[in-house]
């Protein structure tokens, strides 16, 4: 016997078997990549589309050049209009000099401004009915605050500079030397100044409201302004808490309707005094308007900045002090095109399904290997737990991160924005970290399934059901100022949303045109750094659940502690009773049966290392679902099997053989009992079990894209065969099966016969020499040829091990068998060898007779002169069957009495034969069915 294969061994053929089984699936491999080539190339070509629509509505054919051929300033010309007859070219066009625009403060709508609420019931604020005074409009808030009360009184009483019809002789200075306000939302840029591009209301910021101004022309614009009087407010709060208090609860929160108090600005003057100038600056971010599909808004802050430094001057030198705002510029542009990167803008929703699919890929895998029990029989030859793990989880990882490096590649080579603009460094740790979570989590999931088709439907369903949720219900949540900012983060833990969160950051970056750094994770609104943290700590939580169950899968949750448990010792047994209903079936075991109990406890107290496979007293129940009682499938089975012997099990179907070998074999934990392999107990200790044990189970376990070879040269490296004796021992193995020849070894076991793959079944039990193999029902399918074979090579096999063989063929039972046991309602009805089973329960001649109808009184006499403890066993249309006691009957006297019986009436045919085991074994498990209850 070879030793038990080391911990890299056992990884190095399972890594080898995992890479002769990824070449096999080379064409899906190549299918599973070119899904985001494909995706990248889709948004490479819708790009091109949406560029060439963008270029026809962005015309720069259109931008009107001078007699130089060069762009006009944006400007008024003769006729005072302005020169682009299309607003959109003001994006495209080239702009050497841009516009002079006004400064304007950022006021509140009518509808928004603060006044008394219940919320909010301060009582120097307007009234609410001020809004809704038509014309005279409702007055805007300033709130302020100092530590010096007297100081920042007399300050804010010099605001506001009262308003003449002179100051607007001169529009610029005008607006410079007064404080003029919208509530136009602003733009994007200053190229173009929302509030004088539309003809709307202008406010002007007064102590009271006295003068209507009539509406004017303002140069860059044709359109006739209004100008209306409101009055501004400035009140005292005692501290900025107080201040930060009412502005929060008086937020608007995005485009909200409901009701809001909103100021125009706070002033926080902290120490100020006539010495020093030190102010904190509140502001209404609601019309930042930053959004996914576009830049973040100007806010219209300056000129708040400038009415407090000009109040503070003018309290400080005099009312003659100003400093003037004369205007906002933007700086000169030159000609752009109008592009919006479509791979940014749908990357989120795009690139999660990209990702996702490699999920389905590592789960469906798993959950086929547990389906077809595949990972049970690799365990069941050796396999550790450990080796399994690292060399599975580290194939898919190396899967998911060449997938990743290909699509990110891929994607940066034809130019993508999303790829090339972020950092790759932060897009490694970012996929490298989920990838892993992923992994973990197929591992973790296909704990939940049995079946392949359920698992990849509900995968896939997770993949798109992720996708699209994030896309129209996660992202709206992240861009909503109102959304708590606590619940996006619970909504993250989901890993699909976390993935979701990260590439949205991406794409946002990217659209932007700046693409992602490290130095920008410590920005509040970027999530990215929220997303790594949880993922990783998901990743790692994820993967020790995963461990836990699947090592603990059919044990008590606290099996890891099972090591420090004692063994319990034999119990001391009593007759067996059974109930079932309102009667109790009394077990009556045979002196046999006995026997090999009796031995059984002699070897429990004084072990025999002779002895490969020592069972005592297993019990296997299963509990009943639905209402029905419990099925009993093994009674108190006590068997002791020594080196050298092959034990034959025969039984009836159903009656217990298959699960009898499921507990020996670790498939299922016996429901009571215990039972030693190789002095190992089958309960604690079947991971030394297993590197002892060749199984072939009843149905063939097999790869259907392996050959015979690549599943003998895996298994093979699980018994720890290496180099020379390695490949020797696949080729005996293939030749002695009759495998070797015409190229069936090298063909994939897919496309082998039923009875090839019961053979390769029966070499895959057999290399590396174990110490104990069970085989069940073997030669099921086999032709007569290829069955005698392999009864020479179990021959052979069992002379230096211990095998337990299950068989419906008495011929094979009798070939293979040293002793046999026959099974029958979950219990040993007997036990002995082929011969003795047959003297023991079949000591009768069965002779057959066959007349006419009219002669059948006439055999019956002939036959009850021979003895008179025969038996009539079958009768059937002039054919009889009869049981002649051996010890009574001689062969000859036989032969003399049908001789005579010849010449008295016609005998159509005639036999006299020995007893069969298959004779034998119908008649015990005909007797054991036909047990009488007692009540």
């Amino acid at each position: 016997m070879t030793k038990p294969a080391t911990f890299c061994t056992q990884a190095n053929a399972l890594l080898r078997k995992n890479l002769t089984y990824q070449k096999r699936n080379m064409k899906t491999n190549l299918q599973l990549v070119m899904f985001p080539v494909i995706l990248c190339v889709l948004l490479v070509v819708l790009q091109y589309v949406v560029d060439n629509e963008l270029d026809k509505i962005f015309d720069n054919s259109k931008c009107k050049k001078n007699t130089q051929g060069q762009d006009v300033d944006v400007d008024v010309d003769v006729d005072g209009k302005v020169q682009y007859s299309d607003a959109n070219l003001f994006a495209t066009c080239a702009i050497p000099k841009p516009p002079e625009w006004p400064p304007l403060l950022q006021i509140p709508a009518p509808r928004y401004r603060a006044v008394q609420t219940d919320l909010l019931p301060f009582p120097d604020l307007p009234d609410e009915s001020s809004r809704g005074l038509g014309f005279v409009s409702c007055p805007v808030t300033f709130l302020f605050t100092a530590t010096n009360f007297s100081f920042a009184h007399s300050l804010f009483g010099n605001m506001f500079t009262p308003f003449t019809i002179e100051n607007i002789t001169s529009v610029k200075l005008g607006f410079a030397m007064n404080v003029l306000g919208t509530d136009k939302p602003p733009g994007i840029s200053n190229f173009l100044e929302p509030a004088f591009s539309s003809g709307l209301t202008l406010y002007y910021l007064q102590n009271q409201c006295y003068t209507l101004v009539p509406p004017f022309l303002i140069s860059a614009t044709p359109v006739l302004q209004d100008i209306i009087c409101v009055q501004g407010l400035r009140l005292w709060r005692n501290s900025s808490s107080e201040i930060n208090n009412e502005i929060y609860k008086g937020y608007r929160r995005g485009n909200t309707q409901r009701q809001t108090n909103e100021i125009v600005a706070a002033f926080d003057l902290l120490n100020s005094n006539s010495n020093r100038f030190n102010v904190s600056i509140w502001y209404n971010s609601t019309y930042e308007g930053s959004g996914f599909i576009g830049p973040t808004k100007l806010v219209r802050i300056p000129r708040s900045v400038n009415l407090i430094s000009n109040t503070y001057l003018q309290s400080v030198i005099g009312p003659g002090a100003k400093i003037l705002f004369d205007f906002v510029k933007e700086m000169p542009k030159s000609e752009t095109k109008y592009r919006i990167d479509i791979a940014s803008l749908m990357g989120g929703l795009f690139f999660t399904w990209v990702i996702l699919q490699l999920f389905p890929v590592a789960l469906t895998s798993l959950v086929y290997e547990k389906q077809q029990k595949l990972r049970i029989m690799m365990k069941m030859h050796g396999l550790g737990d450990g080796a399994y793990w690292m060399i599975s989880y580290l194939y898919f990882l190396a899967l998911s991160v060449i997938y990743m490096l290909c699509f990110v590649i891929f994607g940066s080579l034809i130019g993508l924005k999303f790829f090339i603009l972020n950092d790759y460094s932060i897009q490694f740790v970012f996929y490298f970290i989920y990838v892993n979570l992923q992994v973990s989590l197929a591992f973790l999931v296909a704990t939940m399934f049995s079946n392949v088709k359920t698992a990849t439907v509900t995968a896939y369903i997770v993949v798109f059901g992720t996708g699209l949720l994030g896309g129209y219900l996660f992202q709206s949540f992240v861009q909503s100022t109102s959304f708590p900012r606590g619940w996006i983060i619970v909504m993250e833990f989901y890993p699909g949303f976390a993935l979701y969160r990260g590439l949205y950051e991406f794409a946002q970056f990217a659209f932007a045109g700046d693409g992602m750094r490290w130095e920008d994770l410590s920005n509040s609104t970027n999530g990215m750094k929220e997303v790594l943290i949880i993922t990783f700590v998901e990743w790692i939580v994820v993967l020790f659940v995963a461990y836990y169950i699947d090592r603990g899968s059919g044990r008590n949750p606290l099996f890891f502690l099972s090591r420090f448990q004692e063994k319990l010792p034999s119990s001391t047994r009593k007759p067996t009773f059974q109930k079932q209903g309102s009667k109790v079936l009394v077990q009556m075991e045979k002196h046999d049966v006995n026997q090999e109990r009796e031995k059984v406890e002699q070897l429990i107290l004084v072990p025999n290392i002779d002895y490969a496979i020592v069972c005592d007293d297993v019990k296997k129940v299963y509990p009943g679902r639905g209402g029905s009682p419990e099925k009993i499938a093994v009674r108190g089975l006590s068997l002791a099997v020594p080196q050298g012997e092959c034990f034959g099990m025969l039984g009836p179907n159903g009656a217990g053989k298959t699960s009898f070998i499921s507990m020996m074999i670790g498939l299922t934990k016996p429901s009571a009992g215990m039972a030693y392999v190789q002095g190992l107990d089958i309960r604690t200790e079947m991971d030394g079990i297993y590197t002892q044990m060749g199984v072939c189970p009843q149905h063939d376990l097999l790869w259907e894209s392996l050959t015979g070879r690549e599943h003998l040269l895996f298994y093979g490296r699980l018994k720890n065969l290496k180099g020379s004796a390695l490949t020797q021992a696949v080729e005996e193995s293939l030749k002695s099966l009759n495998i070797f020849h015409g190229g069936v070894a090298d063909k994939q076991a897919g496309s082998y016969s039923g009875g090839m793959k019961r053979r390769l079944s029966v070499a895959i039990s057999l290399i590396g020499d174990p110490r104990v193999v069970y085989m069940d029902e073997p030669s099921t399918g086999l032709d007569p040829a290829s069955r005698n074979s392999l009864w020479n090579v179990l021959k052979r096999a069992k002379q230096d091990r211990a095998i337990i063989l299950t068989t419906h063929s008495m011929e094979e039972a009798e070939v293979l068998c040293d002793r046999l046991g026959i099974f029958v309602n979950g219990g040993l009805q007997c036990i002995g060898n082929p011969n003795e089973l047959k003297s023991r329960y079949g000591g009768t001649y069965v002779l057959t007779m066959t007349t006419s109808s009219d002669h059948e009184k006439d055999v019956e006499n002939m036959v009850h002169q021979l003895s008179p403890n025969v038996k009539k066993i079958y009768h059937l249309s002039g054919t009889q069957k009869f049981e002649l006691p051996k010890e009574e009957v001689r062969i000859a006297d036989v032969f003399r009495a049908v001789e005579n019986a010849k010449r008295q009436f016609p005998i159509s045919a005639w036999g006299l034969a020995d007893t069969t085991l298959e004779d034998v074994f119908i008649k015990v498990a005909h007797e054991a069915e036909a047990s009488i209850p007692l009540s």
